[in-house]
């Protein structure tokens, strides 16, 4: 099992963890950023994080039947934690704006799914996929990520996430900047505006 230590160092050696001044896709400000696809830009580092977190998921869920990912931050995850416990992975994708199954994939009837994602932030894309299993008349046993970051206020998932590491990033709206982020030049990460 890795510690919360050796998989900070891991997350910033592979910039997966950023920090100065951000704005984030939801307009907010923050000191840290998490971009999960440069750690699975390094497998071999990545594979470190994924065996822990599957050895949580282990622990905690005694019947999986299916693992659902939604693209496109949790496809490489799903891949990999499926791979270690041995179950079948699928992945939603967005058609129209709302994850559907494509290519081939189904959920089974009464299966046990469990939701994979690399960062839990709000949990809306977990929440879709749980849309998805109850219209196929499957059961949600539980979500799992490699990082939740969320907070008591935004969360939409009401149970326990099974998560690698979780990390505290504060978010502020322009208007409420502490001084000391303030005087940070502002960096636009991801991938959410690019056309």
């Amino acid at each position: 099992m890795l510690s919360p230590k050796k998989s900070l160092d891991i997350l910033r050696k592979t910039n997966a963890l950023l920090e100065g001044h951000f704005i984030l896709s939801s307009g907010l400000h923050s000191s840290k950023y998490i971009q999960c696809a440069k750690l699975l830009s390094h497998p071999h580092l990545a594979e470190k994080i994924c065996k822990s977190l599957a050895n949580k998921i282990k622990k905690k869920f005694k019947k999986i039947d299916l693992i659902l990912a939604p693209a496109m931050g949790g496809i490489i995850i799903g891949y990999e934690i499926g791979k270690i416990l041995k179950k079948e992975t699928i992945f939603c994708e967005r058609v129209n704006g709302k994850f559907t199954l494509r290519r081939g994939f189904y959920i089974r009837k009464n299966s046990n799914v469990l939701i994979i994602e690399d960062v839990i932030t709000t949990g809306k894309s977990s929440m879709e996929c749980v849309k998805l299993i109850k219209k196929n008349n499957a059961k949600i046993i539980g979500f799992a990520a490699i990082i939740d970051r969320s907070n008591k206020k935004t969360l939409k998932i009401k149970e326990k996430i099974i998560s690698h590491l979780k990390i505290n990033v504060p978010t502020f709206k322009k208007s409420e900047l502490p001084k000391k982020l303030a005087l940070i030049k502002i960096t636009t990460p991801g991938s959410r505006f690019l056309k």
